[in-house]
């Protein structure tokens, strides 16, 4: 007996990935079509005391990107962890954890805008023109935009390094592959590195990277706590 499927493989097996990326294509899209109305302003996360943030903003800046270099990266690590971990799980299931990745990196962004804008204020050259540090504080606070999936993305790899340990990773500039459990963590204290000590002109948003990743291990051990599966 044979079977009609329609659509591509993606689409078949990691529905919620496939749709994902479609859902961020479509946002990017209209972000830079749609001109009657600042999208990107509307949908991405403002500190809770600034006047342009709304609740929905934790919800609606996993989709939206600042660039095509941000969301081309963004929906490849998608692609390539959350295929296998939508598999892995289900589709429902799947869905649940990278939501609450994503919204768990928005809340740790809100409660670490503060701290951001203390380093901002530190490595400003504008404090060398005679403005406040108080000034800058208060200028990074009110107009901090954060956007992107990358919050969620972190969490999928954080929990595919967790289930997955020793799967083998090519990246970039290095001619051998390396072991998930060694690369992600990698990323991870990069982030941390670049959250604590912010650099003039960086504008990565790594205390979201570190949110959705400490929620995706946290939720993934959760889950994963009957199983005895060693991560060497």
């Amino acid at each position: 007996m044979s079977y009609f499927t329609s659509g591509n493989r993606t689409q078949r097996e990691s529905p919620i990935v496939f749709n994902l990326i479609i859902i961020n294509a479509i946002v990017f899209l209209a972000q830079i079509i749609v001109k009657q109305v600042d999208l990107t302003e509307l949908g991405s996360l403002h500190y809770y005391k600034s006047p342009a943030f709304k609740p929905v903003q934790l919800v609606t800046n996993m989709f939206m990107h600042g660039g095509f270099g941000h969301i081309l990266f963004n929906m490849f690590a998608l692609y390539i962890f959350g295929s296998i971990l939508e598999r892995f799980w289900g589709s429902k299931k799947f869905l649940l954890f990278y939501l609450v990745c994503g919204i768990g990196a928005s809340v740790c962004v809100e409660l670490t805008i503060p701290f951001s804008a203390e380093q901002f204020a530190k490595s400003a050259i504008a404090l060398q023109e005679g403005v406040s540090k108080q000034q800058l504080i208060e200028y990074f606070m009110y107009n901090y935009q954060a956007l992107g999936a990358s919050g969620a993305i972190m969490g999928v790899m954080a929990a595919f390094a967790w289930l997955f340990p020793n799967t083998q990773l090519y990246i970039m500039f290095i001619p051998f592959p390396v072991k998930a459990k060694y690369v992600i963590p990698v990323y991870i204290l990069i982030d941390l590195f670049g959250g604590l000590y912010r650099i003039a002109g960086d504008n990565v948003a790594h205390f979201a990277h570190l949110g959705g990743a400490l929620i995706g291990f946290l939720l993934v051990l959760y889950w994963n706590k009957n199983n005895r599966r060693t991560f060497y």
